[in-house]
């Protein structure tokens, strides 16, 4: 019986022999990554430790992120601590306004195909996008690999999941994620890898299998796993990442559940107020009121998604009454889209720019908090009652086409009814 990609890529990081799901392992850590959140007790430990016991600093990313920027004295005062412990220590240094960690990570060509990567922060799985199999981890575990470069995992069972056909225009790995939200529920694949496979993830760009890849946190994933193509083997290479190292599953490799989804049959999703796993289709909500539309985070702050909410925004204003918040995934996508005019095009519509960061998405900075029985959709990973400040409010969560759509019109819209439905290579025309 063959191996799942999981399984080849933990076997081949601790020593060669092969492993099963179900086995315990230490295994070597390619790269590590520290956010600004979870900093306080991985630096106290490494103090602990010494700069001369954490031979592996080198191979860590520090990231402020979270508090960009910092909203307290407490904040600001960790931010100097990771400045100062990145100076000594040699570890990479992402700084106020830089990303967010799971952008900058390969835009910073820190992992590459058959990595294992280790971060605090359970959106780690991001990086699965990429052939490697990336997780999250505690602040203290990223000090021992810091000083060992090594740490154990439990290998985890493999759930397959095959999108046949192709996403019909107006439909994106946002919607794949969320409907298997909906099929599987919130944490319905704990301490599972994820493989998506299929004609349906091959034509997608790098930054829809990012989304693909970071929303399984969502499900409980241990780790969500692609293959690489020729189009990841090419974004790797633009970004200086080391050598690709490929992994494929066996044919008979052993899935304790295979999926299929017919993806050329998917509409739209949202996740209704405050259940992420209570999933329609837009079809089915439209006319729900909206007040506060926002497109970023982690899971869809790239390029692409900025594309999407300006094509549907051209030329156009968003309602009366509806304010628009749009962040970055990392400094350079906003510099892209700037570029490519998407920011005029999207400021003259009514929306304003955050520095790229995760305090929108978590309302750590303030910078947007909903009113008492605002209703917001939103681009996010998460609808928790109360994450964006009020538990009064409501949260919606669908694509950045589906938030872009329903800022137009003041509504949760379908966005292939907007501009006529009419799309061009994943863009309305």
């Amino acid at each position: 019986m063959g191996y799942t990609i999981a399984e080849k890529i933990l076997a081949a990081h601790a020593g060669g022999s092969p492993v099963r799901a179900g086995d315990v392992v230490v295994a070597d850590v390619d790269f590590a990554m520290m956010h600004d959140a979870r900093a306080g007790n991985a630096l106290k430990m490494a103090a602990k430790l010494g700069a001369k016991g954490l031979p592996f600093a080198k191979r860590t990313a520090l990231v402020m992120d979270h508090y960009s920027p910092p909203p307290h004295i407490e904040a600001a005062n960790t931010h100097k601590e990771m400045r100062a412990f990145a100076e000594q220590s040699g570890a990479v240094l992402y700084d106020v306004g830089d990303g967010i960690c799971h952008q900058v990570m390969p835009e910073g060509g820190h992992l590459t195909a058959g990595d294992l990567i280790v971060g605090t922060d359970t959106h780690s799985v991001t990086y699965g996008a990429f052939n490697a199999l990336g997780t999250g981890v505690e602040g203290t575990d990223v000090a021992a690999v810091m000083m060992t470069g090594k740490l154990w995992f439990r290998v985890p069972e493999t759930i397959r999941i095959e999108l046949k056909g192709k996403l019909k225009p107006g439909v994106w790995a946002k919607d794949v994620t969320l409907n298997m939200l909906g099929r599987l529920k919130a944490e319905g694949a704990n301490y599972r890898a994820l493989e998506y496979t299929g004609t349906g993830v091959a034509a997608m760009e790098i930054d829809d299998r990012m989304t693909l890849a970071n929303h399984a946190a969502e499900l409980g994933a241990k780790a969500a796993l692609l293959e690489a193509d020729e189009k990841t083997i090419a974004w790797l290479a633009a970004h200086k990442a080391r050598t690709p190292k490929p992994v494929k599953a066996d044919v008979d490799a052993n899935y304790v559940e295979r999926i299929e989804i017919d993806a050329s049959a998917l509409p739209p999703q949202v996740a209704r107020q405050h259940n992420i796993d209570d999933v329609v289709g837009v079809p089915e909500v439209k006319g729900q009121r909206i007040n506060f539309a926002l497109i970023g985070t982690c899971t869809n702050g790239r390029l692409d998604d900025i594309r999407q909410a300006a094509a549907i925004l051209n030329g156009q204003r968003i309602a009366k009454g509806v304010r628009m918040i749009v962040t970055p995934a990392s400094r350079e996508i906003y510099l892209a889209a700037s570029r490519e005019g998407l920011i005029e095009i999207l400021t003259r519509a009514g929306a304003s720019f955050e520095a790229a960061g995760c305090g929108t998405c978590v309302n750590v900075t303030g910078h947007l908090i909903t009113g008492d029985g605002d209703v917001a959709i939103s681009s996010a990973n998460r609808n928790f009652k109360g994450r964006l400040g009020n538990d009064k409010s409501e949260i919606w969560v669908g694509s950045s086409a589906t938030v872009a759509a329903s800022a137009l019109t003041g509504f949760i819209t379908d966005p292939r009814e907007v501009m006529g439905g009419k799309w061009v290579a994943g863009r309305a025309a």
